[in-house]
């Protein structure tokens, strides 16, 4: 029995370190326990029992001399110069501006960027800049610096509103017959291209892409049933800002990635518009009701 009570106290005690070796490691709130320390000596030496020396004849004092200041050490830490920087960025990637406009339209006038402006600065933008840069011997950074800009200006004319705002990047054909009679969007996948017709008229034109194999575009005859400016696709959880819905979940709206990227992506079925600009000012013409025509 006594030993059965020994070791159950022993336990107690390892258990007891063990917790407070985990609330010092862990940095718990616990206090530490007061610990007993040995009684100290006094703070006051003892008093000596020498006898006092005889006193004797005192020598005038004299006043030490001054230490020198210490002089500052002449070897100090040579402090670190300063990187040069570059010349300053005006645009880079992940820039939408109508001055990256500009930019895209003076390249395409170099015959570096194979698409219509869209004032949007992605890959297909910066791969355009750095083949600039490599042709006139700058660095190759895909950035539009002072440098690059200047250079580019001095090759190019100032580009003219066709050449900033071109209907399309893509040849257009004859519009489909349904589209000439009333408010339409004539929307062609022959031609990849969006028509904003009133009575067989062209008001507006611009690129468009569509669904993959997978998710295709639908198409026939529809009617725009609702406009949301900031929507977002719930499927999906993407932007689709000025979104004009004109079958189930199929849209004419804004993409940032076709902007970015062109052709080389696809939607979900949507009819994705790469022109911000453009789309903006359609989603300000269009009315619910009016007529969408989707043909290849």
């Amino acid at each position: 029995m006594r030993v059965a009570v020994a070791l159950a106290a022993a336990g107690a005690a390892l258990a007891a370190g063990c917790s407070a070796s985990a609330d010092a490691a862990g940095g718990g709130g616990g206090s530490a326990s007061p610990s007993s320390t040995a009684p100290t000596r006094s703070e006051q030496p003892e008093s000596s029992a020498t006898p006092e020396a005889e006193p004797t004849e005192k020598k005038p004092e004299t006043k030490p001399a001054e230490k020198p200041k210490a002089e500052a050490s002449a070897s100090k830490t040579p402090t670190e110069e300063p990187t040069p920087e570059g010349p300053e960025v005006l645009m880079a990637v992940g820039d939408e501006s109508e001055q990256v406009r500009e930019l895209q339209a003076r390249l395409r006038a170099e015959g570096v960027f194979g698409q219509s402006p869209t004032a949007y600065y992605g890959p297909i933008t910066a791969d355009a800049v750095s083949a600039f840069q490599e042709d006139r011997g700058l660095p190759r950074t895909g950035e539009t610096d002072v440098v690059t800009w200047e250079r580019l200006l001095a090759r190019t004319d100032e580009p003219t509103h066709d050449e900033l705002y071109p209907p399309t990047s893509q040849a257009m054909e004859k519009p489909d017959p349904r589209c000439t009679e009333g408010r339409v969007l004539c929307v062609s996948k022959r031609s990849d291209s969006l028509r904003w017709m009133k009575d067989g008229e062209v008001l507006a034109a611009m690129d468009v892409r569509f669904g993959s194999q997978y998710t295709p575009t639908r198409e026939g005859v529809f009617e725009v049933f609702l406009k949301s400016r900031h929507h977002v696709s719930t499927l999906y959880d993407t932007p689709m800002p000025y979104a004009m819905f004109f079958s189930g979940g199929q849209a004419v709206h804004y993409s940032a990635d076709f902007a970015a990227t062109g052709y080389a992506g696809a939607s979900h079925g949507c009819v994705n518009v790469r022109d911000e600009a453009k789309i903006a000012k359609l989603f300000g013409e269009v009315r619910v009701g009016d007529k969408v025509v989707v043909y290849g």
